[in-house]
């Protein structure tokens, strides 16, 4: 369908410089940025957003959680067509993920303003909280706190990977809010985000439109062993934490391959006590990400990853305590969303494939209250969570004009309200 405005274009400098200006905070070796949620580099962060929020003069909103929700008037009352992503970043990151969600949501709303275009709902944008889940688990906790599945009292007492708490963090850093916890339910919501994996480059697609989110298991698994002397201690005699640990880790990856398919399994953290060249470790704590976008699939990894352990624990003489550090099903985007964003990238000359997310997002989160889709452009080389992380800059401003012209549609057209998970 064609809708007023279907000419409209971001201004792809601005936005480029934005990219910039917000990579510059916390920037690490390689072009990436270091911005741990609610450290003081993410309220730097937050403070320059926020400031470009309020340089455009929208109303901008700060929740219980520190969510930050920017918003422009449209004709009429009520929900808001909503883009969005998130600013915080892993240790290592990149200058893209998340950023450009936020960014890009940002341009399209000022090339609004500068057009002079009316929208007849209002439009807004938004960054969650801790979304990356590096610090404070689990990800996704700002949008997850927004659509009311988890409490925002809970959310508040949880202890990030350093002993700090949510709480204090959010009262320190000046971003615990008091617009209240769950938000308002938008219109619609689409978030733009670098795909992260090699699907679109491998392809040749310039965008994806994406059909939802894979279903995520993340696990705390602490052995405890004996520690006791490397040369002394016959092998039979041993209960060993980091022998214990390295097979857990190895069969970790046997799932994935046996299983085939699109599940994925990580042991993305390893820590030895007392790390010792010379000592056997009595204690191991490692963590193990697994991935499906089939929720039954996704339930015999955790099945076969729990008889393993348990035989493991016997076999070796260790003790092993679980803690779930994340949950999520598989989440499927709603189709009127979908295909809006398919269309749109056609119709300004893209490639389009329609394709799952393997990383989780904050759209996943808000598919639980609203029509919500995502745009993905490519990531050179798949690489991510990395200051490599790279996409060319055409490619930047081509999901910029598809995410504003998509934002134009879901304004005008009427909305499938049915089932989005």
């Amino acid at each position: 369908m064609n809708h007023p405005h279907g000419g409209l274009r971001i201004d792809g400098d601005r936005l480029m410089r934005r990219i910039t200006e917000l990579a510059a905070i916390g920037s690490i070796d390689g072009g990436g940025s270091s911005r741990l949620a609610l450290t003081d580099e993410d309220r730097e962060g937050r403070d320059l957003v926020a400031t470009w929020m309020y340089d455009l003069g929208l109303e901008v909103r700060i929740d219980g959680i520190g969510n930050v929700v920017a918003t422009r008037a449209g004709r009429i009352d009520g929900p808001a067509v909503m883009t969005g992503s998130h600013i915080d970043t892993v240790r290592s990151g990149g200058r893209y993920d998340g950023n450009l969600g936020v960014l890009a949501g940002l341009e399209a709303i000022e090339t609004l303003i500068d057009a002079g275009v009316e929208t007849q709902h209002p439009m807004a944008v938004a960054f969650f909280t801790d979304e990356e889940g590096a610090r404070f688990p689990p990800d996704m906790l700002g949008s997850l706190v927004y659509v009311g599945g988890l409490g925002l009292e809970e959310a508040l007492d949880i202890e990030g990977i350093d002993g700090s708490i949510v709480g204090d963090e959010l009262d320190r850093i000046g971003y615990r809010g008091t617009n209240p916890c769950p938000g308002p339910a938008p219109r619609a919501f689409v978030e733009l985000h670098i795909e992260q994996g090699p699907v679109l480059e491998a392809e040749g697609h310039a965008i994806g439109a994406v059909t939802g989110v894979q279903g995520i298991s993340w696990t705390e698994f602490t052995i405890t062993g004996q520690a006791n002397h490397a040369g002394t201690t016959p092998m039979v005699l041993r209960h060993d934490a980091g022998y214990a640990a390295a097979a857990l880790a190895t069969h970790v990856r046997d799932i994935a391959t046996m299983m085939e398919g699109r599940q994925v399994a990580t042991v993305g953290r390893l820590d030895l006590q007392p790390n010792l060249v010379n000592v056997v470790a009595g204690k191991a704590i490692l963590t193990v990400d697994l991935r499906n976008t089939d929720e039954a699939l996704l339930l015999a990894a955790e099945a076969d990853l729990t008889t393993f352990v348990d035989g493991l624990a016997d076999a070796e003489g260790v003790k092993v305590e679980t803690r779930t550090l994340a949950r999520f099903e598989p989440v499927v985007f709603n189709d009127s969303v979908v295909e809006t964003v398919a269309r749109t990238a056609e119709r300004l000359g893209h490639s389009v494939s329609r394709m799952p997310s393997g990383a989780g997002h904050d759209a996943q989160m808000m598919a639980r209250v609203c029509p919500t889709g995502m745009v993905f452009v490519p990531s050179r080389d798949g690489i991510s969570h990395n200051p490599a992380e790279h996409t060319d800059p055409e490619d930047l401003v081509a999901g910029g004009d598809v995410l504003l012209q998509t934002l134009l549609a879901l304004d005008h057209d009427a909305l499938d309200e049915g089932e989005t998970t």
